[in-house]
Parts: structure tokens; sequence; C-alpha cells
């Protein structure tokens, strides 16, 4: 066993990045398998390594290629499910990488081709395929242009995991043997679909260059950075995560102060309401007191009126009432 590991970040860079004829052969080798393409002439836009990944919003060690018609592939090797939600991450790297584009005085029409593509060492979609290659289009799968060459912006995955690694190496076609080298090139000639591979495929033979290049020590300072990149990933998202519950929590704190509040608004509503009930109490009660007391004076004047010999009469029509009223005022 060796410790060569392409699904390591650094090593995947060193790999198919560095700047020299043997890196960017294999990278050449790399992208006409995945992306189905004749693939001539590829520049590295990217090749240093990263220097200080501490303060990244998400380490990344992605490859920035450039073919001969200025065509853009962001490739990127991705092992684990993240927390910092993949499906909105990769949408978010394709529409920064096709909006790079200086269209200063030019016309739309010379937008250059940009494609996205991912290894994925997990399971994403539920389909039997490798490669997908997500594009724009309306629901019920309509295309957003008419033919797919003015299709400039393109998502490509590959899920490594979907690949049978059991097939007999002379079932395998190209991009499943590549994947099998990238999962198993620790091994070496070790294991005998690899041993075959080196021995009798092209591709892999160059891949196989590249990765003797790397010396133990190189592989040992490779691993430690990958250990590092990956723990500053870890805390990265773990503080991503605090800060979410955080704000879920802010805003339970702010939901229960608006009940609060509502609940104080609604007492002091009864409150008021109490008030004016009391108030409306009070006002009727004097009301009929006062309408009490002015009965008791019409009373002893019907009665005196009466006791000098008025008749029920006369008094009706002083006083303008009806003569059952008058009696049902002196019960």
């Amino acid at each position: 066993m060796r410790s060569a590991n392409l699904l390591n970040d650094f090593a995947f860079k060193y790999v198919f990045g560095e700047d020299c004829k043997e890196a960017n052969d294999a990278l050449k080798s790399l992208l006409t398998v995945f992306l189905e393409r004749k693939v001539n002439k590829v520049v590295v836009k990217n090749s240093e390594m990263v220097k200080d990944y501490s303060k990244m919003k998400s380490p990344r060690l992605d490859l920035l290629v450039e073919f001969d018609d200025q065509t853009m592939v962001d490739l990127e090797m991705q092992l684990r499910q993240t927390k910092d939600n993949l499906m909105n991450r990769f949408p978010y790297y394709s529409a920064r990488l096709h909006g790079s584009q200086d269209m200063e005085g030019k016309s739309y029409s010379q937008l250059k081709e940009t494609i996205v593509m991912i290894f994925f060492n997990v399971n994403i979609f539920e389909n039997d395929n490798i490669c997908n290659t997500f594009r724009y289009k309306c629901d019920g799968d309509l295309p957003f242009v008419k033919e797919e060459k003015e299709d400039r912006m393109k998502l490509r995955t590959i899920e490594m995991p979907k690949v049978d690694l059991n097939k007999p190496l002379e079932d395998m076609n190209e991009q499943e043997k590549m994947i099998y080298y990238f999962l198993n090139c620790h091994k070496g000639m070790e294991d005998s679909k690899i041993k075959m591979m080196i021995e009798s495929d092209e591709v892999i033979q160059m891949l196989e260059k590249r990765v003797e290049t790397i010396s133990d020590d190189r592989w040992k300072k490779i691993i430690e950075d990958f250990q590092k990149l990956h723990e500053n990933e870890e805390r990265i998202e773990l503080q991503l995560e605090l800060e979410e519950l955080q704000k879920a929590k802010e805003k339970v704190r702010k939901a229960e102060e608006d009940v609060r509040k509502a609940q104080e608004d609604v007492r002091k509503a009864q409150e008021d309401v109490r008030k004016q009930v009391e108030e409306a109490d009070k006002k009727v009660e004097d009301a009929n007191r006062q309408i009490e007391q002015m009965n008791q004076v019409m009373k002893q004047g019907i009665k005196a009126m009466l006791a000098n010999g008025m008749s029920l009469e006369f008094v009706s029509k002083s006083l303008s009432k009806s003569e059952d009223e008058i009696m049902e005022l002196l019960k």
C-alpha cells in the first residue's frame, strides 16, 4: 500500500493542476473522458495552491480550466455531504463562473460556455447515472434554448459511488476505469485491476506517472494539509450551524416577546373595556337615581294637587301624562 489518494483535494489539484506538461496531459485526458468531447488544449488559471484557508466561507481546492475556445470549466472533488447545502452551493459557483466573463462593450452572443464539474464521493441523485448534466429547462423538460450549442451554462456531476467496483475490467467504460483508479490508486500494483490498467491503458498510465512523482514526504504533507483543510471546513460548518441556531433562538425569543406584548395589549384592552363598562354602569345608576328623585318630586306634587281638590283628569292634562301613568306613579 502507498499513501496516494486522488480523493484528497490537494493531491487532485497537484496531479491535474500543476504547471507542467505531464499534469496538463492528465488534465486533458480527464476532461475528454468526463465531458465526452475532444480536448486539445487547456490552461489552468489557478494552478497555485491555497495558502490561507482558515477564514474561507467554504474551503475549496478547485481547478479553474480554460480551453482553447475560451470555454471555462471549474473542477472540484467533493468527498462528503456537508451541512453547508450542496444543492445551493454549486449553482452559486456556476452563476459566479458564468458571470465572471468580461462583457463590457460586447454582445451577449459572445458569451463563452462555462461548466462546473464536481466529482462526488457520495450519492446525490436518485438515478443510476454516474454522470448528470444540468441545464436551464422549463417544466416538462422544455429547453431554454433551441439548440444545445446555445446552452452556455452547465453543471456536470460525477457520482463515483455509483460505479460497480466488482465489474470486470473489460466491461468498464473509460469513465468507470478512471473513477476506479481514483478510488483505488492508493493500492497501486497490489490491486489486480489497477495493475492491468497501468500495463494496458494509456490514460491510466499517464495518471500513474503523475501520482508517482509525489514523494512519500510530499504525500505526508498533502495529507496533513488535507486534514487541516477539512478540520477547518467542519469548524466553519459548526460555526454556521451555531449561528443558525442562535438566529432560530432569537426568532423564538422575538416571537415570544411579540406574544407577550399581544397578551399585554389584550389585557390593557380588557381593562379599558372593564373601566368603560363601570363608567357606563355608574352613569346608568346616576340617571336612574335622578329619575327616581324626579319621580318622587312629581309624586309629592300629584298628591298635593289631589289633596287640594284637583281632579285626576285635571292633573293628567297638567302633567301631560295618562291617568294610568299617574296611578302607577302613586303606588
